[in-house]
């Protein structure tokens, strides 16, 4: 790899953000997601005025194996930049600076001194350490420290130690599946016993890349998302280093979520561009959102479902599952937020799709509507398992209640029934769970599009919803916290005045009506459980 000297590098860093000031500039906001790339090009007042988006390449080699071919998802990723450059019709010397915004827990690890990989990325959907996760939560060592910490909480009260004693790990955390490569890849075991091997999600691959090896770091929203992070003292876990022999060594420095990380190499897109944001992507949808407040919530339906709230400059020590993240650092300033979610959602709706059940998605709203229920028919959404409050990695996939009558409307009607249930169980771990009531909620995400699970989601929870007028925040969060790195926009009250509400859903029925068919869906996740097996994979 071609290293620069640190001269020059701050001669390009100093022409670019000598270049960032000129009003007339344009900022670039690019989510990498689990299906989709999309890079927005946004002017002073966050109007759109390109973009570009590639459908992400997922393999599964194996029956629960996710993977990312890292030269594949480089490629589009240049791709889709130079396209939303060129469709927005700016030059790239004309772009401010660019943030960057990534799908979480999905990793990969290369060779220090060469930069090859030594594996695909590894998704957050990837199940393949299902049996591991289910051995240590069943070890009698987590059982130990689970009681020590216990009663180290209630003699010290210090919330660190009651968030350790409920301490379980799922397949969504980047710990196990990492444990699981170490395992299973004598070449990764070699690189770090030899010193010669990094870690990174991706965004600090992407960073590496674009950089052609001269900046490895990460952000603390990102670090704090893989489960190896330490909120409390914002560094890497020495606690879960030890109890897994993971060595810190491997993972990237930690760094602010907004300030400049560095500049893009010339050759890439022509001109040296700041890369001025790295953020975790339902971290960067809650700052596009503006849920700036403690109490605000924010709903993403993508992927999958995300429920998030901010809880301020407080950690949240959850006895529900709910996860502690930091939202994102800027200065001495730390945000943090406490999240659920499930899995399946976006994915769900795309793989009805590919039954033919429907053409569009467009379509779906409409005919869940033309029906008074989905007759009798339940669908638990269960590709990467289901997560809290059930917690399993076994479950499966089902419609249940199926007669000689169901038509293609019943099981679209019970497809998009199950995301507005999860949302409702979700959001009630949330109010039950966080000392905090719930102000604004605001959802995104491509399924916030469907007025059916919005309309229904409001009535479950009781509560009203807006929609932004575009819905990818991902994209314009990153931009966001970018443009505030390099002032091409002055605070957060200038960014509240920027959003743009599309609409307003407010409950239109009473919670009972829906209660026959709440309950016989959770007969229908009882019976879904523990249907897979190690083997049967």
């Amino acid at each position: 790899m071609r290293l620069r000297t640190p001269e020059a590098l701050e001669e390009d860093a100093a022409a670019a953000l000598a270049s960032a000031a000129d009003p007339a500039k344009y900022i670039l906001g690019i989510d990498v997601g689990s299906t989709v790339i999309r890079c927005h090009v946004y002017d002073k007042a966050a109007v759109l005025k390109g973009s570009s988006a590639k459908q992400v390449e997922v393999l599964h080699p194996r029956p629960g194996w996710v993977e990312l071919e890292p030269e594949s998802l480089w490629t589009q990723f240049v791709g889709v930049v130079k396209e939303a450059v060129q469709a927005a019709g700016v030059q790239m010397n004309q772009i401010s600076a660019l943030g960057l915004s990534t799908q979480r827990a999905t990793f990969i690890t290369w060779n220090k001194k060469t930069g090859k990989p030594f594996h695909n990325f590894i998704s957050w959907q990837d199940v393949r350490a299902a049996e591991l996760v289910k051995s240590w939560n069943r070890s009698l060592l987590l059982k130990a420290v689970h009681g020590g910490t216990s009663l180290l909480h209630f003699f010290t009260r210090i919330d660190r130690f009651l968030l350790a004693s409920y301490l379980n790990f799922t397949t969504q955390h980047v710990s196990l599946r990492l444990a699981w490569v170490l395992q299973h890849i004598y070449e990764v075991e070699q690189a770090i016993k030899d010193n010669n091997c990094c870690f990174g999600t991706i965004d600090t691959w992407l960073l590496y890349k674009l950089t052609k090896g001269v900046v490895y770091a990460t952000d603390y929203s990102s670090a704090s998302s893989t489960a190896f992070f330490d909120p409390f003292k914002l560094q890497w876990s020495v606690f879960l280093s030890k109890l897994l022999s993971i060595p810190i060594s491997i993972f990237p420095p930690v760094e602010d979520t907004s300030h400049s990380f560095g500049t893009v190499d010339a050759e890439i897109f022509g001109v040296p561009i700041v890369v001025a944001a790295l953020v975790a992507d339902q971290q960067a949808a809650m700052f596009g959102e503006c849920c700036f407040d403690i109490g605000d919530v924010k709903v993403t339906m993508g992927t999958g479902s995300f429920w998030d709230i901010n809880t301020g400059s407080k950690v949240h020590a959850s006895r529900k599952g709910l996860y502690p993240l930091v939202g994102w650092k800027i200065g001495k300033e730390v945000i943090y937020l406490a999240e659920g979610n499930a899995s399946d959602t976006g994915n769900t709706i795309k793989w009805a799709q590919s039954l033919g059940l429907f053409s569009s998605a467009e379509e779906t709203s409409k005919m869940a509507h033309s029906l008074v229920n989905s007759g009798g028919v339940c669908f638990v959404p269960s590709f990467s398992g289901l997560q809290i409050p059930v917690n399993d990695p076994y479950a499966c996939t089902s419609f249940m209640g199926i007669t000689p009558s169901t038509t293609k409307k019943h099981l679209v009607r019970a497809v998009l029934e199950s995301v507005a249930f999860r949302n409702k169980q979700l959001y009630d771990i949330i109010t039950r769970d966080v000392d905090i009531p719930p102000m604004s909620i605001r959802a995104d995400g491509g399924v916030s599009k469907n007025n059916f699970v919005m309309q229904m989601t409001s009535d479950l929870i009781n509560k009203m919803i807006s929609k932004p007028a575009c819905t990818d925040m991902s994209c314009l969060g990153a931009a966001f916290l970018a443009g505030l790195a390099v002032g091409f926009w002055n605070d957060r009250e200038q960014l509240k005045k920027l959003r743009q509400t599309d609409m307003v859903f407010k409950p239109q029925k009473d919670l009972k009506e829906y209660e026959p068919a709440m309950g016989n869906w959770m007969k229908a996740v009882q019976r879904s459980l523990c249907w897979y097996s190690q083997t049967s994979q």
